[in-house]
């Protein structure tokens, strides 16, 4: 993003370098993914040699120690991969789950997993959401029992990415059955082959298809003690804590996969022809893509204002509300009108447009529903 005041030559040296792996790894076998419903383990283990699976975790570990617009950086640049599946896939492990054990593991937890994780030798993903319970975390109903020097789990949760082929799971329960709402609820890391843990379900979605998505079921699941993250009863605040970063990466990815789009229909409607013109000559169609260009490039200031006050150590809770719920909004409305201008072609399997329309509906309802969304900021105004 060149004659930008957010980024600095560092920030578009790691641009550079996503966009070579994706174009040389990912473009070729993303269509065998999609039809596999899963992104394969090794393509994080080879991002992992190549630096990008650790970007703001301690050196001491394999991470960069960079900063939040880094992680814009690489949101963007999978977005614009054309395949959400597998951009989804690498965020959540990246984003949305081993933050958890970061900022609230312990020194022996962090230790032990960590290298693991930065390398793309043990995957993640985060146990959070239930069926009966999403961007509602106080309502959560899996339960946690001590017993002696373990805990005994007890649940079910829903719509988690990365739940089939993770290594790792940091799992969100109620410890507390006398607490209501936000109260009593921690978080516990739960390995792969734990007993009484197993993947129930994969489940088949509309878009994001070189992801997997899994239920997990907990009967009587047992796990020691020191799997808990954080301290009992604090698993709420940990959850919050790292929505803001979640939704921030969710903005950027969004973003990246709606200029992405804008640069395949520009292309496409300045070759195609009809009435002996381009589509680019009729004056309604070149306007569209240009409003949609002021549009896009809104959503990506807010995202990088957002990221920049987080690298600044401001509360910027309304910012990224902000970005996730124009951003999420805005991807479709990108999506619906690029595929318009590709006219039949862009309703066809196969091309990167009816892919992208499909994966760009999650943004407007994961990581947290623009409803909710719209609630947060107006809290705050």
């Amino acid at each position: 993003m060149q004659n930008s005041i957010y980024f600095a030559e560092e920030h578009e040296m790691l641009r550079g370098q996503i966009r070579r792996f994706i174009l040389e790894k990912v473009i070729p076998f993303g269509e065998t993914w999609e039809t596999d419903g899963t992104t394969p383990k090794h393509v994080l283990t080879e991002m992992g040699k190549l630096g990008f699976l650790g970007i703001r975790y301690p050196e001491a570990y394999g991470g960069s120690e960079l900063d939040t617009l880094m992680s814009v950086v690489l949101a963007e640049e999978l977005g614009r991969s054309t395949f959400g599946g597998f951009a989804i896939t690498v965020l959540v492990h990246t984003d949305m789950a081993s933050p958890h054990l970061v900022n609230a593991g312990n020194e022996e937890q962090i230790a032990r997993y960590l290298p693991g994780i930065v390398k793309g030798e043990l995957i993640t993903a985060v146990a959070v959401t239930e069926p009966d319970a999403g961007s509602d975390v106080a309502g959560l109903k899996t339960r946690a029992v001590r017993d002696g020097d373990h805990w005994v789990l007890n649940g079910a949760k829903m719509f988690i990415t990365n739940g089939v082929h993770a290594d790792l799971y940091f799992v969100a329960a109620r410890t507390n059955p006398a607490a209501t709402g936000a109260q009593g609820i921690t978080m516990f890391i739960v390995e792969k082959g734990s007993p009484g843990f197993t993947v129930g379900r994969t489940i088949s979605k509309m878009g994001w298809h070189s992801s997997d998505t899994a239920e997990l079921v907990f009967d009587d699941c047992r796990i020691h003690e020191r799997s808990v993250l954080g301290g009992v009863d604090r698993g709420f605040y940990a959850i919050m804590q790292n929505f803001q970063n979640e939704r921030t990466v969710l903005g950027a990815q969004a973003m990246g996969e709606a200029q992405k789009a804008l640069d395949l229909t520009i292309q496409y409607v300045r070759e195609r022809k009809a009435f002996g013109k381009t589509l680019w000559d009729k004056q309604a169609i070149r306007q569209r893509q240009a409003q949609l260009q002021a549009d896009v490039e809104a959503g990506r200031q807010l995202v990088y204002h957002a990221a920049w006050l987080d690298t600044q150590g401001v509360d910027c809770s309304k910012e990224v509300s902000m970005a996730k719920a124009y951003c999420g909004e805005l991807v479709n409305k990108v999506m619906y009108t690029c595929q318009q201008f590709h006219g039949g072609f862009g309703y066809m399997r196969g091309s990167a447009i009816e892919r992208m329309v499909r994966d760009a509906r999650i943004h407007a309802i994961g990581g947290g529903a623009t409803e909710v969304m719209l609630d947060e900021i107006a809290k705050r105004v």
